[in-house]
């Protein structure tokens, strides 16, 4: 995660996200920075319009929301109506275990 936040530092500072800024960024969180991770972060931001990937993962978890809370109501509903299971006594269990190992 401190990969993707320093790009979004560097972002949100108006600097170019390069291997060498982002490397500096997480140094001087403390972090040792990984070569290879920062070489394919940078890789795979180019040509990335950050502003328009931040809208739609901004957007995407409120849309998602709207259906799963009203998709929660009828599920809540369905469970009132099934019938309680009956319990089961002790000798039927017991029956059951003997049947298993028989």
């Amino acid at each position: 995660m401190e990969y993707i936040y320093s790009a979004m530092i560097l972002h949100s500072a108006g600097k170019e996200i390069t291997e060498a800024a982002v490397t500096g960024i997480l140094k001087a969180a403390g972090v040792e920075a990984d070569t290879s991770r920062v070489k394919a972060l940078t890789a795979s931001l180019e040509g990335v319009d950050i502003e328009e990937a931040m809208k739609v993962a901004v957007a995407a978890p409120v849309a998602a929301a709207a259906p799963a809370a009203a998709a929660a109501a009828p599920a809540e509903e369905k469970k009132e109506e099934e019938p309680e299971e009956e319990a089961v006594s002790e000798e039927d269990a017991a029956a059951g275990l003997g049947a298993l190992f028989g």
